[in-house]
This record gives structure tokens, C-alpha cells and sequence, in this order.
């Protein structure tokens, strides 16, 4: 199996001259401020509306935020929350880079729909096997709380916010910054490596221990090398949304391993930030995760599959 970079050098040549580390890091702080100012707003302008809806009906026990962001609002209004990413970033590439968002998206400035397809459906398989993996492993799974009606009517409400939050993520790590510093740098470790550490960290969970913490981001690693590396074949970001649109959906509709995003899925399997967890079984956790991401990998790139991922072209 080899890898043709040529999609991947039209893609990262793509950027002026405006494109250099100082302009990188202030578009990047543009987009994070949106992001917070839109988390704050929405989440306490969302907290307010629940606390006066709450007192009217039951009275309320613990802090406004916290009571919001474990109710379905709450989640709901976190995922649209990761707007701010997107309406950062077009103001950083309209204001710092003088450059249209769309260039971010791939050579062709649309998203790959083939690509999109390909990486939403290679997830979806693996990730089947990746839960029936998990269920070997710890077999305390519960129906969730949600009816089979409120089930279908959120279905693609849910489905439009994850798309919104995965895709946000993905065009500010795998797009803005991976592209800006492979202008700027030739070396993998620079323009691959450090935005896959950062997007890495951000699922460092708090109330986890440090082994199941350790394991979830020596998965979400090798999920993160995959993005990369189907946004290196192909140039375009289409295969790396639907390949992200795909786990959160499973996470958010299907099977849910956190307890604070479980609102919407059908099935509830014991919590990561949970206790019982042995350092065994978050090794075996780390273990599902890189392979299943090896085996998406194989899926999108081997010359024989069905759901290999083509270049992006002008």
C-alpha cells in the first residue's frame, strides 16, 4: 500500500503569502476566542432559560450550569457551541489571511462527497466491531433513558449538531493548522504532529482515572493519525468529516461510554470517568481503539478496498 502525496503538496501550496507561524497563531487565537465567547453564551444564556423553565415546575438542587449541561438541552446546546470555531475561523482567514474559508476544505474548495461517504461508513464498521469488542470486555450495558419515539424525532437534530461539532474540529486542527504549517514546514513532526497532540489533549477527561485517561488518548492518537493521514491522501477534508461525523454519532446515538453524554443514546455502557476500571482492561481499551483505527485506516487506503478514498483535484 503506498501513498501518493500529491494531493496533499496542491493542498498545503494552496496559502499566500499572508500564510506565516505569527498569522497562524493569531487566526488560531481568533478562532478559540469565538469558540469560548459562543460556549459562554450559549451555555449560560441556555443555564438561565433552564433555571426560570425548572422553577416553575420542581424546585432545583445544585449549581444552574451543571443541572443544564446533564439535561439533553445542555447537550444540545454544547454541540452548537462549536459554531464559534467555524465563525473564528472565517473571520481569521477573511481578516489575517485575506483568503476565502473555503480553501481550507481541500484543493477543489468543496467537500468530497465520495469522501465524506467513504470515511462515514469505514467508521461505522469499525466501530461495530469495536463495541462488540468493549461489550467482551465489560458486559454492563443498560437500555438508556430515552423512548424509541424521542429517539427518532432527535435523531436528526442530533445528527446536524454532531456534524457541526465534528466538522469544526476537523477544519480548525486538520485543516487551518495542518495546512498553515506544512506551508511553512517540510517536516511530518511539525505540521502533522502538533495538531494531533493538541486535538489529542482535549479529551483529557478530569474526573477519569490516570490509566483509562492514558488509554482514551492513546485512542483518540490513533484516530487522530488516521484524520491525518486521509487528509494527506486526498488533499480534501470530506473523507476526515464523515470518518469523525461517524464515531461521535455511535457515541452520541448508539452506545454511550460517558455518562455526561448519554441523554441521547439507546444504550448506555458502563462510564469511562466510571470506577471499577483496572489498568488491564484500560491497556485492552487502548489496544480496541488503535486497531480499529488501523483497520479504518486499511479500509480507506488499501488499493483493493471499496471504500478507498480518492485524491482531491481542482
Amino acid at each position: 500500500m503506498t501513498i501518493d502525496p500529491t494531493a496533499f503538496e496542491r493542498y498545503r501550496h494552496i496559502p499566500n503569502a499572508k500564510t506565516t507561524l505569527p498569522r497562524l497563531l493569531l487566526g488560531t487565537s481568533i478562532a478559540i476566542l469565538f469558540w469560548v465567547a459562543t460556549t459562554v453564551a450559549v451555555l449560560f444564556g441556555g443555564a438561565y432559560l433552564f433555571v426560570i423553565w425548572q422553577a416553575s415546575s420542581a424546585p432545583i438542587e445544585g449549581g444552574a450550569v451543571q443541572n443544564f449541561m446533564a439535561s439533553p438541552a445542555g447537550i444540545l446546546a454544547a454541540l452548537a457551541s462549536f459554531a464559534g470555531i467555524w465563525l473564528g475561523l472565517w473571520a481569521a482567514m477573511r481578516w489575517v489571511h485575506r483568503e476565502p474559508l473555503s480553501v481550507l476544505i481541500g484543493t477543489s474548495r468543496r467537500v468530497s462527497r465520495s469522501g465524506f461517504l467513504k470515511g462515514l461508513a469505514a467508521v461505522l464498521v469499525t466501530s461495530l466491531l469495536s463495541e462488540i469488542l468493549l461489550y467482551l470486555l465489560q458486559p454492563e450495558i443498560a437500555r438508556g433513558a430515552i423512548g424509541l419515539s424521542s429517539w427518532l424525532l432527535f435523531l436528526i437534530p442530533i445528527a446536524g449538531l454532531t456534524l457541526l461539532q465534528t466538522s469544526s474540529e476537523e477544519v480548525l486542527f486538520r485543516g487551518y493548522l495542518l495546512r498553515g504549517l506544512a506551508n511553512r514546514f517540510k517536516n511530518p513532526f511539525i505540521w502533522a504532529l502538533l495538531p494531533g497532540l493538541l486535538f489529542t489533549s482535549m479529551h483529557w477527561s478530569p474526573s477519569s482515572t490516570a490509566a483509562i485517561n492514558a488509554c482514551v488518548l492513546a485512542a483518540i492518537a490513533a484516530f487522530a493519525l488516521l484524520l491525518t493521514l486521509v487528509v494527506y491522501v486526498t488533499g480534501n477534508l470530506g473523507a476526515a468529516f464523515g470518518a469523525h461525523l461517524g464515531n461521535n454519532l455511535t457515541g452520541f446515538l448508539l452506545i454511550s461510554h460517558q455518562q455526561s453524554y448519554n441523554s441521547f443514546a439507546l444504550f448506555n455502557a458502563k462510564p469511562l470517568e466510571g470506577a471499577g476500571w483496572t489498568t488491564l482492561d484500560a491497556v485492552l481499551i487502548a489496544a480496541i481503539g488503535i486497531v480499529c483505527s488501523l483497520l479504518t485506516i486499511l479500509l480507506l487506503l488499501h488499493p483493493r478496498s471499496p471504500l478507498k478514498v480518492e485524491p482531491d483535484r481542482p
